[in-house]
């Protein structure tokens, strides 16, 4: 059975071409031992880490309970700001981003995700500047600890003060110019599910893609505007999965619903519902590709979704990027 999806090995079904996780900024309010418990017991092993939950617990600590109960750290977020468009200097950012770096290492995570930052003051080529030298700066030390350094474009209507990265293609460019593996893209399908260029990007985006994160959405992107679960909004997000996936995509797929309709509906009922989907359309997207594995048995759906000092090793402080609260971009 592929990690990042368990249930009942009893039933056979086709094989699970991604391997799912759930986000931490789903669930802010809940404390690390109670969330892992309730995680895992939902049928999640895998979690996409938020830096200030994990700070405050220590990543030591963190490390080991996640390590006892068999979960993963698929990623962790995020860094960056490196054009000082959230008042932090270049230098400032940077060693942020070292020190996210190093977490992701102490809990044996993949992937760090790199914000940009907007472009504020600068003009468009400066801030690219900017945004290189920090990458040539951390790239090294990400490909010591094994870690992909994952940076995530946004829809200009939805990225604040988070990047100055709008186009798809403008951040596949980036990737492929700096050629080197440690460097990839972050895949959101709530900025790009229903970007009308998707189809022609999609062979370039699944080549260079660590990480594909998944929420829905009703309208255009906005900034502070609901990640919904998928199902409850209008995005084709599991035709774009299976077309990721058939371009041939393999990395992991973190759900990250947030916002007032994930509040309102309870954390439980949320991530139950999440991985309902995230098994069914597994089975969908790998009846395609013909091959077998376990997976598991999902919970009923909603009607809706048918509708439609220390050293940076034993950091335990809660760093300057990591402080952000949970934005639902």
């Amino acid at each position: 059975m592929r990690r990042g999806i368990r249930g009942d090995s009893h039933l056979e079904k086709k094989l699970s071409m991604f391997e799912i996780a759930i986000s931490q900024m789903t669930t802010p309010q809940w404390e690390l031992t109670d969330e892992i418990s309730r995680v895992v017991d939902h049928g999640f092993d895998a979690i996409a880490a938020w830096r200030p939950k994990v700070s405050d617990d220590g990543i030591a600590t963190a490390a080991t309970r996640m390590a006892s109960a068999g979960v993963r750290v698929s990623s962790v977020h995020w860094a960056g700001g490196f054009t000082g468009g959230d008042g932090r200097s270049f230098d400032e950012s940077l060693e942020d981003a070292f020190d996210a770096i190093d977490m992701a290492e102490g809990l044996a995570a993949g992937v760090v995700v790199l914000h940009s930052g907007c472009r504020g003051g600068h003009t468009r080529s400066h801030a690219a500047r900017l945004l290189w030298q920090a990458l040539e700066a951390l790239a090294p030390r990400a490909a010591r600890a094994g870690i992909v350094l994952a940076i995530k474009p946004m829809h200009a209507s939805a990225s604040s003060c988070s990047s100055f990265l709008h186009r798809l293609c403008e951040a596949i460019d980036l990737v492929n110019r700096f050629d080197d593996s440690t460097v990839r893209l972050v895949f959101d399908l709530w900025h790009w599910a229903d970007n009308p260029c998707l189809s022609s990007l999609l062979p370039q985006v699944a080549e260079i893609t660590a990480l594909a994160q998944v929420a829905d959405r009703i309208g255009m992107p906005s900034p502070g505007g609901d990640r919904l679960p998928p199902g409850r909004g209008s995005l084709p997000l599991e035709d774009v999965l299976g077309d990721l996936v058939a371009a041939g995509f393999r990395g992991d797929v973190e759900f990250d619903p947030v916002g007032e309709a994930v509040e309102e509906a309870g954390y439980d009922a949320v991530i139950a519902e999440t991985r309902a989907i995230a098994a069914i359309w597994s089975s969908r997207i790998a009846a395609t590709h013909s091959q077998t594995v376990v997976l598991p048995r999902p919970h009923a759906l909603p009607d809706h979704f048918f509708g439609g000092g220390a050293s940076r090793g034993e950091l335990g402080r809660r760093s300057q990027a990591s402080s952000q609260t949970v934005s639902p971009g």
